[in-house]
């Protein structure tokens, strides 16, 4: 019972430290990827775009000069000077800064599932990397397997206990293991460039991987209702709403703009009378009203936005169907690949118990070289099939991770 506790702890150490490796890896990858930046740029822009909404139109100054001077009883009008500014309608401002905060909580959205398909991606990158080694690292055991068993072969060649072919075997098969280990090391580097990119890195730094890894004892919790919420999903409520403030927006506009101004005119003194008044300028304030009458473009802005209401929600719906249908085969492919590495590991055992019995045999002198390459490569088979369930399941996992939280 002790030692099982022991078993346990261990695996939980192991299984913390490399979540907290990976974790490591893509804060870093989110700190430095430049797709990432590049969207939180575009959010910067829709921030920036709020202060821009707080605008109301150009002053309008105009100067006039009487080419020929107007007379009146207190004097001629020499020039005309005015000014106007016009105001949108009381909340249009508000309306506008609201709509474009709406937009830029869509771009934070962004944001956020940019960092999680980045997270994505650097997950299932690192268990690709970590699937090469651990290939390489089965076929390497095999290899010293295998020369144990040349060396076994060649002792038994001079007894007569076997014969040349037996050697050679062994040998065309150690060199088809090392083909195999030079090919993977290619896929290494292939796969570690794309690591190192999404880190935006050189490609070839190198890249800490772990060693060991095995199934947790307990799957996750997998919950179907979470993917409501997720970023994906949030974006089309962020969508629609910003539609919403625009039809707001919308209404403002279609309302009056009132302006308010005033005209001056200065006027000459009067040389031949002396009155009240004489030459006295002349000021007017004035207010403006700008009615939309013809308002047929604001009922069309609002039939659009009546519309692309409707199309956010078809698109809401379509893309949770799909990241529905993607959680179910994820969890299909994190069962299945459950149930691969169980019986993978049974057959790995027992595999194991038929080379014993083969070795045991060669005390005997009846010792079969193919019957021991046959079982060899049947556990290496087994082996690579493993390391594939595990990277399957960690892979899945971190789909699931992405669709859940």
């Amino acid at each position: 019972m002790r030692y099982n506790s022991i078993v346990f702890y261990v695996f939980l150490v192991s299984a913390f430290a490399k979540a907290q490796q990976l974790q490591t890896l893509i804060k870093e990858a989110q700190a430095n990827n430049l797709e990432i930046r590049a969207v939180e740029m575009r959010h910067n822009i829709s921030q920036e775009k709020v202060n821009e909404a707080d605008w109301i139109p150009n002053t309008e100054v105009s100067l006039g000069y009487f080419v020929s001077e107007t007379e009146t009883r207190v004097g001629a009008q020499r020039a005309r000077i005015g000014v106007k500014q016009m105001l949108p309608w009381f909340g249009t401002i508000t309306a506008r800064e609201n709509y474009a905060t709406s937009l830029a909580d869509a771009d934070y959205v962004e944001i956020t599932i940019a960092k999680r398909k980045l997270a994505l991606s650097v997950s299932q990158t690192y268990y690709q990397l970590y699937s090469i080694r651990a290939k390489q690292a089965a076929l390497g055991k095999n290899i010293q397997l295998l020369n144990a068993y040349e060396q076994l072969a060649l002792t038994s060649v001079t007894v007569g206990k076997a014969s040349a072919v037996d050697v050679l075997r062994l040998q065309i098969r150690i060199n088809e293991l090392q083909q195999q280990i030079d090919i993977l090391e290619e896929d290494f580097k292939a796969s570690q460039s794309l690591f190192n990119n999404l880190l935006n890195k050189e490609d070839t730094e190198t890249i800490e991987i772990t060693e060991v890894m095995s199934l947790p004892l307990v799957d996750l919790e997998l919950v179907d209702s979470a993917i409501d919420v997720n970023p994906e999903i949030l974006k089309y409520d962020k969508l629609y709403e910003s539609v919403v403030q625009s039809e707001v927006l919308n209404k403002h506009e279609g309302l009056p703009s009132i302006g308010v101004g005033f005209d001056y005119l200065p006027v000459s003194e009067r040389a031949d009378l002396n009155i009240v008044d004489n030459g006295k300028d002349v000021f007017m304030p004035m207010v403006t009203v700008s009615i939309p009458i013809f308002n047929k473009r604001y009922k069309s802005i609002s039939k659009q936005n009546e519309l692309r209401q409707q199309e956010i929600e078809f698109e809401k719906q379509e893309r949770l169907n799909v990241l529905n249908t993607a959680f179910a085969r994820a969890r299909s492919q994190l069962n299945q690949a459950r149930i691969a590495y169980e019986t993978l590991d049974k057959n790995l055992k027992q595999a194991h118990d038929a080379e014993e019995i083969l070795i045991k045999n060669y005390e005997t002198g009846t010792i079969d070289f193919k019957d021991v390459l046959d079982i060899q490569e049947l556990q290496l088979k087994f082996q690579i099939e493993q390391v594939n369930a595990i990277e399957n399941y960690y892979v899945q996992s971190a789909v699931i991770n992405y669709l859940m939280n």
